[in-house]
């Protein structure tokens, strides 16, 4: 699914680090070495079509590479 983050990611809380990533492997692959944490957010995106809306977002990050697949987990409740 195609978006884009509208602003700042909130109540970002870690959901695994290093070896109790299920597929820890497959990243240091594809993005090398680093200490790989597992995050989710709230955050307002923009899809496809133009909508904007708030969804729970998730993503590996490591230090000096930074955010990668990051990917649309629900999309919340309109307001």
């Amino acid at each position: 699914m195609y978006f884009e983050i509208v602003g700042k990611i909130e109540n970002v809380e870690t959901i695994a680090l290093e070896g109790r990533i299920r597929d820890i492997m497959r990243v240091r692959k594809q993005f090398g070495a680093g200490r790989w944490r597992k995050l989710k957010g709230v955050a307002r995106v923009r899809l496809r079509n133009g909508e904007i809306r708030r969804a729970e977002v998730h993503w590996y990050e490591a230090h000096g590479v930074g955010r990668r697949k990051m990917k649309i987990k629900r999309l919340l409740a309109k307001k």
